[in-house]
C-alpha cells in the first residue's frame, strides 16, 4: 500500500469517526438535555452546592425516592416535586436537566443542592459550591 492510499484510508476513517461523534450532538453524557427540547418559565441566580447518600444520611427524599448519588435529580426550596430545571454553572459553562425530588438546601445563601454526580458533571464538585444559573422548565 503506497502512502497516498494510507492517507485516503486514515482520511476516511477520521471522517467516519468524527461523523459518528455529531450523531449524538444533544448529549454526551446522556444526561444533558437538547436546549431547544425546553421553554424557560423562570430563572435564578445563586449559588449551588451537592449533597449524597452520606450527607443525606441514606434517607429518602422528601418525594419519597431513594437518593442515587450520580442521578439527575436536586433539592430546592420552594419549587413543585418532579419539576425539571436546568442547572448552569456559571464558571465554566456546563449544564444539566435535573429534576427536583428533595428541599433544600438550608445553607444561607444557596439556592439548590444537586447531587453529587451531578456536581461532577458540573464541575464544582471539589469546590463544593458554584455560582448556578436555574431555568424552570415546561
Amino acid at each position: 500500500m503506497n502512502r497516498k492510499t494510507s492517507f485516503m484510508i486514515l482520511s476516511l476513517a477520521v471522517s467516519a469517526f468524527l461523523a459518528s461523534c455529531s450523531l449524538g450532538s444533544g448529549s454526551l453524557t446522556g444526561h444533558q438535555h437538547s436546549r431547544d427540547h425546553w421553554k424557560v418559565k423562570e430563572v435564578q441566580h445563586g449559588n449551588a452546592s451537592w449533597y449524597s447518600i452520606k450527607t443525606n444520611r441514606g434517607t429518602r427524599t422528601a418525594s419519597g425516592e431513594r437518593l442515587s448519588n450520580y442521578a439527575s435529580t436536586a433539592a430546592h426550596k420552594t419549587l413543585p416535586m418532579g419539576t425539571r430545571v436546568r442547572v448552569t454553572n456559571v464558571a465554566n459553562g456546563k449544564s444539566e436537566v435535573v429534576r427536583i425530588t428533595d428541599r433544600g438546601p438550608y445553607t444561607k445563601g444557596r439556592i439548590i443542592d444537586v447531587t453529587v454526580g451531578c456536581a461532577e458533571r458540573l464541575g464544582f464538585y471539589s469546590r463544593g459550591v458554584a455560582p448556578v444559573k436555574v431555568e424552570v422548565l415546561q
